[in-house]
């Protein structure tokens, strides 16, 4: 492990990954909640047929860029032995929605501790952010205050970029056949769907789309989403007497189906919560959109039982007015896949020490392709990016812990070798 150890004080492999970086993070992606197609926006596929080129120019010869906007390169193992199992490496195009990803203006920053003023106005907050205590003196990369900065999951996507590179470089590193995946539309639960499992053709995987340095994620929540419909009746307003049946009056009702106590700003840690995210309506027709979390999958099925019946309720208390509710499952906890792959986590635990992060097994307060993955047959932890405030114009990456995150592939790769030869 000295060749990768002595890569985090190398100059040019450390330019490598920043300049990778700032360039995908420069380009448009942000996918679409409210589209069905795949990818939900065409924007993305400028940047996969980028990683398409960047991964031929290597030299990888087997690339890919399928209708649905993923990207699928091969990397043939260079030893002769059958028995180490073919390894995916997985990071999403898209960018959320909450924040523009529009003219992203990358800011690299030499920090010495303190708060990072972006600009007049924001400022990212020492007290408020633990973590940058321990990034004092060292590179970070930050937005310039007026869009999310795309960390999620383009340092993921750099960090793959390099560790393949670094690969291609040095091609005494012994490795079996590795799967290199970028997928669109992640960050709107559709980047599984862009490609079949059969397609990948790998055992086991690693999404690497986590945040702090050093964390490893086995399980996440189980996911619903929901909508509900009131349906009013409109008249003219000075004639409305007897006629009117206004739906926007009945939104405090169907709040009142979201407890206060179990939401995301009153939950952490294994807590689940009630969601409504979005409230669309006029008289004659109001929608609201919500999303319901539970580690627990018994207890996410009584949040949506809780729904179902309290709409029923509602509906018999006030019959002028016509609700009905809509709730689809979406991922599932794969924790209950990863406990049957003890080996898998066994490597990306040593994986991870010996990149020099300290280790920190984390739930996934989201989900991941990971977790879809893994549900359909590829075992696919998630690996930390070195990123933190996701979706925000507040979002910052830290260079040292890329540079762990991209080692921690690299060792992964070594450690996959070296277990299952062992093995047979």
């Amino acid at each position: 492990m000295e060749f990768y150890s002595n890569l985090m004080m190398d100059e040019e492999f450390e330019k490598d990954l920043i300049s990778r970086f700032v360039k995908y993070a420069k380009i448009h992606t942000t996918s679409q909640p409210e589209i069905e197609k795949i990818p939900s926006t065409h924007r993305q596929f400028e940047l996969a047929y980028l990683l398409a080129e960047e991964l031929k120019t290597m030299g990888i010869t087997n690339v890919k860029v399928n209708e649905k906007c993923a990207v699928l390169a091969t990397l043939e193992s260079n030893i002769e032995n059958e028995n180490v199992p073919c390894v995916c490496f997985n990071s999403h195009l898209d960018t959320a929605a909450d924040e523009s990803g529009k003219n992203v203006n990358p800011q690299i920053i030499d920090y010495h501790g303190g708060d990072i003023h972006l600009n007049n106005e924001l400022v990212i907050k020492e007290q408020e952010i633990p973590e940058l205590k321990s990034l004092k003196d060292s590179k970070i990369i930050t937005t310039d205050g007026t869009t999310l900065l795309g960390a999620d999951d383009k340092a993921g996507i750099a960090e793959i970029m390099t560790a393949i590179s670094v690969l291609k470089k040095n091609k005494e590193i012994k490795h079996g056949k590795i799967k290199i995946l970028f997928t669109p539309d992640e960050e709107i639960e559709k980047g599984a769907d862009s490609i079949s499992i059969d397609e990948i053709g790998a055992d086991f995987g690693f999404t690497i789309d986590g945040g702090e340095i050093g964390s490893l994620e086995i399980e996440n929540f189980n996911a619903a989403s929901g909508k509900i419909f009131i349906k009013g009746n409109y008249a003219h307003e000075g004639y409305a007497y007897g006629k009117m049946i206004n739906s926007l009056r009945y939104i405090p009702y169907i709040l009142d189906l979201f407890p206060k106590s179990e939401a995301p700003e009153t939950s952490k840690d294994y807590d689940g919560y009630y969601h409504p995210y979005e409230i669309k309506g006029n008289v004659s027709l109001t929608e609201i959109d919500f999303i319901l979390r539970d580690f627990d999958e018994p207890k996410l099925k009584e949040k949506i039982q809780a729904m179902q019946t309290g709409i029923s309720k509602i509906q018999k208390q006030c019959p002028e007015v016509d609700l009905s509710i809509n709730i689809k499952r979406s991922y599932k906890n794969m924790k209950a896949i990863l406990d049957k792959h003890p080996t898998i986590i066994k490597i990306a635990k040593e994986a991870i020490e010996k990149s020099g992060a300290n280790l920190k097994i984390t739930p996934v307060r989201g989900g991941t392709d990971g977790a879809r993955f893994s549900w359909r047959g590829l075992p696919t932890p998630n690996i930390f990016t070195g990123g933190y405030n996701f979706h925000t114009k507040l979002e910052f990456a830290s260079v040292t812990g890329m540079k762990q995150a991209t080692l921690t592939i690299l060792n992964i790769i070594k450690l996959t070798v070296e277990e299952y030869i062992k093995k047979n």
